[in-house]
């Protein structure tokens, strides 16, 4: 018999993998680093289902507060002085 903890764990580890696809198979470097949050966020989830409490609190300050702020900040700075592939 299956427990809900196991579908839960499931549901969050295919969304997890589904958003690290996404962010390698994504053309797009904003929507890429949208999806590196979205995949940081289920891996808090995932530690969170492991009973995990410290690394769940540390994965969401420090990853996904930090890390992905400072990447989509490095994006929105530098996107202005790069030109795009067609543009005149």
């Amino acid at each position: 018999m299956v427990d809900a903890d196991v579908i839960g764990f499931a549901l969050v580890a295919t969304l997890t993998l589904a958003f690290a696809l996404l962010t390698v198979f994504t053309h797009r470097l904003f929507a890429s680093a949208l999806f590196l949050a979205g995949t940081l966020l289920g891996v808090a989830g995932l530690f969170l289902y492991l009973n995990a409490q410290f690394l769940f609190v540390i994965q969401i300050l420090v990853y996904v507060g930090a890390i992905v702020t400072l990447i989509l900040f490095a994006i929105m700075f530098t996107h202005g002085s790069t030109q795009e592939e067609g543009s005149p």
